[in-house]
């Protein structure tokens, strides 16, 4: 992020301990940066009255809240923050105040795998990233924040890359001084055709001075390769193409290996 520019941050909240780790990652992340923090709850009960009750109760927990945010980060003079109370549908709201407060980044919290039957990602912070087009961070349950040094960068090759994601991924990679490792999951026999090896020698001009790598596993067992290449290379934060999602739709939200955690320790950037 651009330490000078001011960008907005929408959180939304279900006032849970996955909730206030998305808190608490996102005031780390943007430390450096001026920020304006938009802290949103969405009421959905069964009836107007219902809700109306619950917007009540509701109020007084946002304030608590943010009296803990300010009691724990108020040293840092370049953030301001807000709450905002609405009703209705997650995605409904979160897509409204993406438009009416410019947001920049959502960062969400995520239950990650717990329980036989979960995904790896809540279905609250999935329909977000794949349905509202706003880059976000999904927070999981076991992810704190540390300084990021080691960012991953798994890709098919086939998207454009847009100025704005190409600008996106290099903020985050300068600001933090980080390495850039690019991932590329294949089938053994194929190798880049020219579309994709024009995307990706216009990803490594994009990334130029900074330190980076590409690195390419073939698609065997690959829960297993994307979990030894996150523990080998201590990746802080792997970031990622929305349109990419069905690419690793497989390794994001169904892997079936118990050694697989990653969805549970690492934050996932999501680029729109």
């Amino acid at each position: 992020m651009d330490k000078q520019a001011m960008a907005n941050i929408l959180i939304p909240t279900d006032f849970s301990d996955n909730a206030w780790n998305a808190v608490e990652y996102a005031v780390e992340f943007f430390s450096k940066s001026m920020c304006n923090f938009y802290v949103l709850h969405v009421c959905h009960g069964p009836n107007a009255k219902a809700i109306l009750e619950e917007q009540k109760e509701c109020k007084e927990k946002l304030q608590l809240l943010l009296h803990k945010i300010q009691g724990k980060f108020s040293n840092n003079a370049k953030h301001k923050f807000f709450t905002i109370i609405d009703a209705g549908y997650l995605v409904s709201s979160v897509r409204r105040q993406v438009e009416q407060n410019q947001i920049d980044f959502i960062v969400m919290g995520t239950r990650g795998g717990s329980g036989a039957k979960a995904t790896p990602i809540g279905s609250n912070a999935s329909n977000v990233i794949t349905k509202v087009r706003c880059a976000t961070i999904v927070v999981p349950e076991n992810a704190k924040y540390s300084k990021l040094t080691e960012i991953a960068f798994p890709t098919d090759f086939l998207s454009v890359y847009s100025p704005k994601t190409l600008e996106a991924i290099t903020s985050i990679v300068e600001s933090n001084k980080a390495s850039a490792r690019v991932l590329h999951i294949k089938n053994e026999a194929v190798v880049l055709n020219e579309d994709q090896k024009r995307n990706k020698e216009l990803l490594e001009a994009y990334l130029g001075a900074n330190e980076h790598s590409f690195h390419f596993l073939s698609n065997y067992h690959i829960e297993n390769q994307v979990q030894d290449f996150v523990e080998e290379r201590k990746i802080d934060l792997i970031t990622m193409l929305a349109k990419n999602l069905n690419y690793f739709e497989k390794i994001l939200f169904h892997p079936k290996t118990p050694k697989v955690k990653y969805y549970t320790d690492i934050p996932f950037l999501v680029l729109h």
